[in-house]
């Protein structure tokens, strides 16, 4: 299937502001790149690509007195499969785990293992390493936390959202990570681009999504905490220990966000 995306993001700055993006589809995906994905500022200005630490793919600009706008609008194949399910798949001990691995294991910025250690032990101690322990994991945040798109906050904790019991998909994702790591699953944070594919079409404003990658039988798997069900058009744009390794956007200075459009739909096809 072909998917259509894109954005429409502008920034309102009094004085001249760095910038820095993560918008670029994944390195993963560019040969599923149809169209190409090019980004359009308005005013023009200069930007550069780089590479991060954790392989996304960020940009470098600075947004001028009076504002920035950043858009675009591509073309992505897909699949159309739903995410990889494997049953089956066993927990390695740690001892096991690659060393670029290890790195997912550990506490971090809005995923506080330190904190909700006691708690994961309690509720998952009891549960069958492996799959079943991830499952059981999903199903239970899923449950404990309502999605509030009013209430999104960007500084909310997976302690918090614990506590608090309301957020978007990123505090579904971040949960989910933090009690992965407490039971010493390896769990990565991810965002990227997720329509209403293949399941009823949600009223809410579309958005970029979040969701997580659990490392289990030598390779990584995806779960979706806020949604608990097996997707279709998942795109990878970034990931990382937690939100912080995969913003949107950081600003080096003072840039309101005063536009924000986001689309993912699946293409027809001719013929």
């Amino acid at each position: 299937m072909l998917i259509r995306t894109g954005y429409d993001i502008a920034f309102a700055t009094e004085f001249s502001t760095p910038l820095l993006l993560m918008l670029s589809v994944h390195p993963s995906r560019d040969h599923d790149l149809r169209t190409p994905q090019l980004m359009h500022f308005d005013p023009p200005v200069p930007h550069h690509d780089y590479r991060d630490g954790f392989g996304n793919v960020c940009t470098r600009v600075t947004a001028p007195p009076g504002g920035l706008r950043v858009r675009a609008e591509f073309t992505v194949e897909d699949s159309g499969a739903l995410d990889d399910e494997a049953p089956g798949a066993r927990q390695h001990p740690v001892e096991e785990l690659p060393d670029d691995v290890i790195v997912y294991l550990l506490g971090s910025r809005y995923c506080e293992t330190d904190r909700l250690s006691d708690i994961a032990w309690s509720l998952f101690g009891g549960v069958a390493p492996g799959w079943t322990r991830v499952q059981a994991i999903v199903d239970y945040v899923h449950e404990r936390i309502r999605f509030d798109y009013q209430q999104a906050r960007s500084t909310r904790t997976a302690f918090e959202g614990f506590n608090e019991r309301v957020g978007v998909c990123r505090d579904f994702a971040h949960l989910a990570v933090a009690f992965c790591r407490c039971m010493n699953i390896p769990a990565r944070y991810c965002t990227g681009y997720l329509g209403d594919i293949g399941v009823p079409p949600c009223d809410d404003p579309m958005d970029f999504s979040a969701w997580f990658d659990v490392y289990l039988g030598g390779r990584w798997y995806t779960f979706d905490a806020r949604h608990n069900r097996r997707r279709i058009g998942r795109i990878l744009m970034a990931r990382g220990r937690d939100a912080t390794d995969v913003a949107i956007s950081t600003a080096f200075g003072s840039a309101v966000l005063s536009k924000f459009d986001v689309i993912t739909y699946e293409e027809a096809q001719n013929g």
